[in-house]
């Protein structure tokens, strides 16, 4: 049996530094398959239990991986190729791993883009899915009466930010009468921001439409000050390019936000209860193992990448910038006290108010957060100290 603990890191991306504090004869295939890492999971023993129930350092229980083997393939979605990305890399993490073979799941990982992905999961065509932000997940289960809660925010900040060219404006109050270029539309992180300094889109600001997505033939635009951009791509690529920016950061106005939602179809969960809380248990040991080793984990994200052709161009150092910046934005906004992935539905409920308050729902009510969430899967795979349950 191993023993695993986690503590929090002593450095930003030395992200959920784990202990190895000792072994007793496993034949658990799964430690230390990623370089680097070491899994942030408990098999701290606990008290009998039923005989499907998950006891840390004791045996997975045969009825629990028969009941987890007639689920049948469990298909998961990408939000973004096998990007090295939250929501995303984690669950190549636990597969590289043999997490999930480990607990008699069989996942079928399909690379997607987010938006794609919700009619899927609604009709359970796929069970499980990488979302955008809670929000965005929010919105389409309103406007569709979509049949999926999600079960994971990794994220509780938002994930865009405003790249300015540099000397443009030292206070955001600064960009009116300003053009912002965007790709499709404002992020709503990015309206609610605006939004709190005074700036309202085709009052005091205009917009135009971006054509690609290369920030560093963007930011050369004579006629824009800046465009929206996630924190975990465009500012890398300009960085790199050697091009000086700079940024204006929702989370610097309190303006709340998320990002790396896990959701999944809802009649799945009650149809197979511990294969859905057995992909969850898995997934968070991969995420430990994400956090734990971000370029390790991002190499292993870019391995797939290339074995599927990478049809989006992705490079290896913009995905080991995405995943070392995402992973120290999911450590430093995680509360000391709390689990990594737990849902905090005050701040999510939060969140969906302040983008109503940009139309982010259209003539639909705020929907309720609690609603949308099944807090209970996640929390059922970690204990009291907020380590993942793992059988030996």
């Amino acid at each position: 049996m191993e023993i695993y603990m986690r503590t929090r890191p002593l450095t930003a991306l030395a992200s959920a530094a784990i202990l190895l504090l000792g072994a007793c004869g496993s034949d658990d295939p799964t430690s230390a398959s990623i370089p680097g890492s070491a899994a942030s999971t408990a098999v701290v023993a606990t008290d009998a239990a039923a005989n499907t129930d998950v006891i840390a350092g004791e045996p997975f229980p045969d009825a629990r991986c028969e009941a987890n083997k007639a689920a049948g393939t469990i298909t998961y979605l990408t939000g973004f190729d096998f990007a090295a990305a939250a929501s995303i890399v984690e669950v190549i993490a636990a597969e590289a791993a043999g997490y999930y073979t480990y607990l008699c799941l069989d996942v079928d990982i399909k690379a997607s883009f987010s938006v794609a992905n919700y009619p899927l999961i609604a009709d359970n065509t796929a069970q499980f899915a990488s979302g955008g932000s809670f929000s965005e997940v929010a919105a389409f289960s309103v406007a569709n009466d979509a049949d999926f809660v999600v079960t994971a925010v990794e994220g509780r900040t938002a994930i865009e930010t405003l790249i300015v060219k540099s000397g443009q404006a030292a206070e955001l109050g600064d960009l009116a009468g300003s053009t912002i270029g965007v790709k499709g539309k404002l992020p709503p992180s990015i309206e609610a921001m605006m939004l709190s300094a005074g700036l309202t889109e085709s009052v005091d600001f205009d917009t135009v439409l971006l054509d690609g997505f290369d920030p560093t033939q963007h930011i050369a635009i004579p006629t824009i000050v800046g465009f929206p951009g996630f924190k975990s791509n465009e500012p890398g690529g300009l960085n790199r390019a050697g091009i000086g920016f700079q940024t204006f950061d929702p989370l610097d106005f309190n303006i709340p936000g998320s990002f790396g939602a896990i959701y999944a179809n809802q009649t799945f969960i009650v149809e197979h209860p511990t294969a859905a809380e057995d992909f969850m248990r898995a997934t968070m040991r991969g995420l430990a193992d994400s956090l734990a080793d971000p370029v390790a984990t991002a190499n292993i994200a870019v391995e797939k990448v290339n074995a599927n052709g990478n049809p989006n161009f992705l490079s290896p150092e913009g995905e080991v910038f995405r995943w070392e910046t995402d992973a120290k934005l999911i450590i430093d906004t995680t509360p000391e006290a709390t689990a990594f992935g737990i849902p905090d539905t005050a701040m999510l409920q939060a969140e969906l108010d302040a983008y109503a308050a940009v139309g982010l729902f259209g003539e639909n009510e705020t929907p309720d957060a609690a609603s949308r969430l099944n807090n209970e899967i996640i929390a059922s795979v970690y204990d009291a100290n907020n380590m993942v349950i793992w059988p030996a």
